[in-house]
């Protein structure tokens, strides 16, 4: 695989852009669990003017994954969640915080998972989960900003500027509300950024509007609003349909209930709950091909920690026991669920004088799901030996477009050239199709 090239040292090593970027990764609000009537009107930008004005929730016949797609927010370190043991460079770059060989968790002759992700391992040994290393962007950045932004729109040297789950759902011009949603948010990330419909809410359980937590309520004020907007173009009625419309769907989960299966237990805090929240539409089957959740605090300039404490073990501590639980409270369901993480670039291969790890470029992504060829670290790896660096950066040699071209395409059996355009025909093999 081609290597990319290295990245753009747009904000140097401090990072005060990575502060801000937990309120600022996304600049668009769809439907929010905002309580409050206002809510409607911010969908008005996104539900395009040719829009309807009713959303069927069990959607339209697709028989494709599930795709749920965790972004790790502010460069995460691969190097530490899939150490590269048996590359002695990486014991030389890292003497303070590198995985000792003893407590890594081994999954080949060169790959250790981290410690804290110990509750992984049991998928990987089954063959639910895998990792591709060394990935990256064609055109890397430093900057978090630029390089989410870019990892989210997935179309470097074109001029689109919708976001790549927006385009897929865009393949069904038919596709309901429920087709994409940002879960744990009350805005959605740019990669859903276009004409198609989406949702963002916090919370199922959160997911309210004044003066309609119930059906009876719904009801009374979808008589109202169909009336107030009667003649009114797609642009002003859609978003007020289609958030009664949800609402009518949220309420439904909410008087149910939920119970995880399996004895699934999540870890207490936003990704726990936002992936239980995935879990239940799923199961409710209102049409979900989409889902993003948002995990931030993964920008480590100090104070990274060890093998088993400090700031990196919490993060992946709880980043395991979230994916474990998912995949234990879907079971056989998992079969038709693909989770895939990104980053927006990895760290810097070697530690710096804090005991952390500045910008870099190369980072792992993890792979679970029923269609995964699980049990394998894909990529090719260029090795940590500095004439191996791209700048004092792991190299990215595959594309992260790549893995997600072939989920869609095996997974979702939907063509991908008008969703990674320009994006070549190589593929991992990392998944099987439906």
């Amino acid at each position: 695989m081609t290597k990319i090239s290295a990245p753009n040292t747009i904000d140097g090593c401090g990072c005060p852009e990575g502060q801000q970027a937990a309120g600022a990764i996304s600049r668009r609000t769809l439907l929010a669990g905002a309580g409050a009537l206002g809510a409607l009107g911010a969908v008005a930008g996104v539900i395009g003017p040719g829009a309807a004005t009713q959303y069927a929730f069990a959607g339209t016949e697709y028989s494709g994954d599930t795709i749920v797609v965790i972004s790790l927010r502010g460069g995460f370190d691969g190097l530490s969640a899939v150490a590269p043991v048996g590359d002695p460079e990486y014991f030389k770059a890292r003497p303070g915080i590198a995985i000792p060989k003893s407590r890594a968790i081994p999954l080949d002759t060169m790959f250790g998972l981290h410690p804290a992700l110990a509750p992984l391992k049991p998928l990987y040994d089954k063959g639910s989960l895998a990792a591709v290393h060394a990935v990256g962007q064609v055109n890397p950045t430093r900057s978090h900003f630029m390089a989410m932004e870019d990892m989210e729109n997935a179309a470097p040297g074109s001029n689109l500027r919708s976001g790549w789950i927006d385009r897929m759902i865009g393949l069904d011009t038919t596709a309901p509300m429920f087709s994409a949603a940002a879960v744990g948010s009350s805005s959605a990330p740019s990669s859903m950024m276009g004409p198609s419909p989406e949702l963002a809410l916090r919370g199922i359980d959160k997911f309210t509007l004044s003066g309609a937590d119930n059906p009876t309520e719904v009801a009374r004020w979808s008589k109202a609003l169909t009336a107030l907007h009667d003649g009114a173009p797609g642009l002003v009625a859609g978003p007020a349909a289609a958030t009664l419309g949800a609402l009518g769907t949220t309420i439904g989960l909410k008087a149910a209930g939920y119970t995880p299966a399996s004895g699934a237990v999540y870890p207490a805090g936003e990704l726990g709950d936002s992936l239980r929240d995935v879990a239940r539409l799923v199961k409710a089957g209102v049409g979900l091909r989409a889902a993003t959740v948002d995990v931030g605090n993964w920008d480590m300039h100090s104070g990274l920690g060890s093998s088993d404490s400090g700031w990196m073990f919490k993060q992946l501590t709880e980043l395991g026991q979230a994916l474990a639980a998912f995949h234990a409270d879907l079971g056989t369901a998992m079969g038709r669920v693909t989770v895939v993480t990104l980053s927006e670039f990895g760290r810097r291969v070697a530690e710096n004088a804090s005991g952390g790890l500045d910008h870099g470029h190369g980072n792992v992504c993890l792979l679970m799901g029923g269609g995964v060829v699980g049990g394998k670290i894909y990529g090719n790896w260029p090795g940590l030996a500095k004439e191996n660096l791209v700048a004092g950066d792991l190299a990215g040699t595959t594309d992260y477009r790549t893995i997600l071209a072939e989920i869609l395409e095996k997974r979702a059996k939907l063509a991908t050239g008008t969703v990674f355009p320009s994006l070549g025909a190589e593929r991992l093999g990392a998944f099987r199709p439906v």
